[in-house]
């Protein structure tokens, strides 16, 4: 794990989220119109997250959906382009990834950063081993390896093993291959590039992190209270 480059990671995105945030304010003003313009509901959809060291915070969304009330399934979390709660303007904003440009103002608050895992809801929060935590020891991202890999395509097995595999490699040469894959991917579709993780890649991370890595007894707290 290189702390120094994702200490470095930190200063970098808030900057450049700060210059996204100023240029893609025609995007953001268009959007939050057509979303008031078609059912004249709320335009942000907040929902709680975990992030870095299991600590919850809200994490910032355009609304695509009718209702935010519809009860989650985490077997089956991924919202299907066909689901009848989308909004049209919700179909368009969630195929081209705009519903998810408010999260530039949690990198600013320094909730996320643009390339990590991607944040979870808290219901997943005892669903993890210990080895898995590693996850939580750097910010939570917009986009990230899982995404770039298959997201929604991916079972859940698979997704923690992009999760943990990216905290475990962070490097500049990483996160360019994951930024240029965001774009395919937002123009192509995310099952063109699905990859399953075979049993032994799985197997060769875990033995990996429980090599080099000791989970931090705040982390497990947070996500473990009644331990």
């Amino acid at each position: 794990m290189n702390r120094f480059y994702i200490r470095f990671k930190y200063i970098f995105d808030f900057f450049v989220a700060l210059l996204a945030l100023i240029a893609l304010s025609p995007v953001f003003a268009a959007t939050a119109i057509a979303i008031r313009a078609e059912d004249g509901g709320e335009i942000i959809f907040k929902q709680r997250r975990t992030g870095a060291g299991g600590k919850k915070f809200n994490c910032y969304k355009f609304r695509s959906m009718k209702s935010s009330s519809v009860e989650f399934d985490k077997f089956n979390p991924v919202i299907k382009d066909n689901n009848a709660n989308l909004t049209k303007v919700g179909k368009f904003i969630r195929k081209f990834k705009i519903d998810e440009l408010p999260q530039l103002i949690n990198v600013l608050k320094g909730d996320m950063c643009f390339i990590a895992p991607r944040p979870l809801l808290p219901v997943y929060d005892s669903d993890y081993e210990d080895w898995e935590m590693v996850k939580f020891e750097m910010r939570p991202g917009l986009t990230g390896l899982g995404q770039v890999y298959g997201n929604g395509y991916l079972d859940m097995k698979d997704r923690k093993y992009y999760d943990v595999y990216y905290v475990m490699h962070a490097s500049p040469w990483l996160d360019l291959k994951i930024a240029v894959k965001t774009v395919a991917v937002v123009l192509f579709g995310e099952k063109r590039f699905l990859r399953p993780v075979s049993e032994q890649e799985f197997r060769h991370l875990k033995r990996q992190v429980k090599r080099r890595y000791t989970v931090q007894p705040d982390t497990v707290a947070q996500l473990r209270p009644s331990v």
